[in-house]
């Protein structure tokens, strides 16, 4: 098979032109993603919640059900929504242009036919709109080339930030995709606890909010954009933010501090552009989390004491 283009790995991504598919695509992760909230176990930081970037697209991972399991993908390849039990059953839902209403009940009539009776909360959450689910004719579009497109980014996002996170061995989340404000994340932790959060995001109980900003963090991520800031980016933040973090100098010279989302932004459009789109983001990764872990004086030594002769021995092992 012939080696992907830098077009194919790194497509170009343009909000304006995919910007309905965003909206609506966003709200059928939010549905797939409340029935894993509904039946999983809470964890910590919402971690429990989140879905993850497979090799077709975005999955749930295994839900409990009882004693049985299943487990909800979103495939971006074939544009296909399969849910998919323990038992070997399996019912396929085809992704296409379709209201949220109406994937909804498609959803919901599958999971009956697999005596699967969970009920989620109606109304989705950080969005400026909160249609409930099963009255929403409003959002309805689905362009096959950029849902694939959007699911490429996730793949190379996906697989540096693993790389990122393997240099950290303090308490640090998985990389995973939250439905609610739509975006991959990986989030380092201080260990130290955090001032209360103020709260105050759309359709979002304080308590989450405050829960999930518990402890001191620093966080980077990939988000596609929305209406307010239409631009695929990169971003950065410390939670809570040390005093001089927004007039740090970070790396590349193409990031900057976004003022409306308080925190680093690095255009996706320069990252796909570069020579080396890993080292771009790494680079970016790396100089925002020492700005954040630096002036707010946490024991990085602690967290830095990597051992790579170990991934050596463990694979030889």
């Amino acid at each position: 098979m012939a080696e992907n283009s830098r077009e194919q790995i790194w497509p170009a991504l343009d909000y304006s032109e995919w910007r309905e598919t965003c909206a609506t695509l966003q709200l059928w992760t939010q549905i797939i993603g409340k029935i894993r909230l509904a039946l999983g176990p809470w964890i910590n930081h919402s971690w429990g919640v989140t879905l993850y970037v497979t090799a077709r697209g975005l999955t749930t991972s295994l839900i409990p059900y009882d004693s049985r399991a299943f487990e909800i993908e979103f495939d971006f390849i074939c544009h296909e929504l399969r849910i998919i039990t323990a038992e070997g059953d399996e019912r396929v839902i085809t992704l296409q242009p379709q209201s949220v209403a109406n994937f909804y009940r498609a959803v919901m009539d599958n999971l009956r036919e697999l005596a699967v009776d969970v009920q989620i909360g109606m109304k989705p959450n950080e969005t400026l709109e909160a249609i409930p689910f099963d009255h929403d004719e409003k959002h309805a579009a689905y362009d096959l080339e950029y849902a694939n497109r959007f699911w490429r980014v996730l793949l190379q996002a996906d697989r540096v930030f693993k790389e990122f996170r393997s240099r950290f061995c303090g308490k640090c989340s998985p990389v995973h995709f939250f439905w609610g404000s739509f975006d991959l994340a990986v989030t380092r932790f201080s260990g130290r606890p955090a001032p209360p959060h103020p709260g105050g995001v759309p359709h979002l109980p304080d308590a989450i909010t405050r829960e999930a900003y518990s402890q001191e963090v620093s966080s980077l991520g990939f988000w596609p954009g929305n209406d307010q800031v239409p631009t695929a980016l990169f971003y950065s933040y410390a939670y809570p933010s040390p005093d001089g973090f927004a007039e740090a100098k970070v790396k590349p010279a193409s990031a900057y501090f976004h003022p409306q989302l308080r925190e680093f932004a690095l255009p996706y459009d320069e990252v796909r552009r570069a020579e080396s789109p890993d080292k771009v983001i790494l680079e970016f990764a790396q100089s925002t989390y020492d700005a954040a872990s630096t002036l707010a004086k946490w024991d990085r030594a602690a967290f830095e004491e990597i051992k790579p002769s170990l991934h050596s021995a463990a694979r030889h092992s």
